[in-house]
């Protein structure tokens, strides 16, 4: 069982949204590890095999490593070699396999270390009082930007050096809570854009009172009206943004869970 692949941005994207940074650089040569395993033109079953095989040999040869620098390589991978190297690997590989966890694992310590700002804040919006997600994420109540970027690093550690299983439910939890602080401030903006239409529309029936009988600037009255007009359309735009990011992140958070419940069965392959 699977629960699709709607919850990350399922092919060559940059992380959970567009946030307009440049892709990171690809400089050198890949690790041979990852290399070898790139599907280029095989056929789908080739390009699955690979995906699978690739995944499994990355992080059992980083659980049996006592090397800090081989550690630090395949964490940082997405910084060094760009998000495309592992697209091309494990970005069509289903959530409930290993390959797809890994891929969503790294977009999401990507997406939070490039946005930590905004992470932070929505942390604190969807987590006002610390609850058993503060302890299982392993994020303070109110959290910075570096305290951001550190879990990041820490939860993608955790799933190569640590209890993969609890990484991922560390990862579940965090995604949750951002995911709700998202729904919380797309709420807000609803009932601002409500009350912001009732004092208008309030307004413009005490406005058309008072003119009652008088000459009045017809362009003027209706450039009001298409200003109003075009910043309600981009409120709801912005709303409707925010609600379909947090529908994704909460499909991403039941994809973790899944697979930490897969790994603990020892089906997650």
């Amino acid at each position: 069982m699977h629960y699709g692949s709607g919850s990350i941005v399922p092919s060559r994207a940059a992380g959970f949204t567009n946030t307009g940074s440049p892709r990171p650089a690809r400089p050198g040569q890949l690790d041979q590890l990852m290399a070898d395993n790139i599907a280029g033109g095989a056929d789908p079953a080739q390009i699955s095999e690979m995906s699978h095989a690739s995944a499994a040999a990355l992080l059992d040869r980083v659980h049996h490593t006592q090397d800090a620098q081989l550690v630090r390589r395949v964490l940082t991978l997405v910084d060094r070699e760009g998000v495309d190297v592992i697209a091309e690997l494990w970005s069509h590989a289903e959530p409930d396999s290993l390959p797809g966890i890994l891929w969503r694992l790294y977009l999401l310590r990507s997406w939070m270390r490039k946005n930590r700002e905004s992470i932070a804040r929505l942390w604190r919006v969807g987590e006002p009082v610390a609850t058993t997600a503060s302890a299982i994420a392993g994020v303070d109540q109110a959290p910075t930007e570096d305290d951001i970027a550190r879990t990041a690093d820490s939860i993608l550690a955790g799933a190569f050096t640590g209890d993969f299983a609890v990484a991922m439910e560390r990862a579940a939890a965090f995604t949750d809570v951002v995911a709700l602080g998202l729904r919380i401030e797309a709420h807000k903006l609803s009932e601002r854009l409500k009350a912001n239409a009732a004092f208008t529309a309030g307004d413009s029936a005490a406005n058309d009172s008072t003119a009652s009988g008088k000459t009045a600037d017809g362009s003027a009255v209706a450039d009001s009206a298409d200003y109003r007009a075009a910043m309600e359309k981009r409120v709801r735009t912005k709303i409707s943004r925010l609600m379909h990011t947090a529908g994704n992140l909460f499909v991403t958070a039941k994809d973790f869970r899944h697979g930490a419940n897969l790994w603990r069965r020892g089906k997650l392959e």
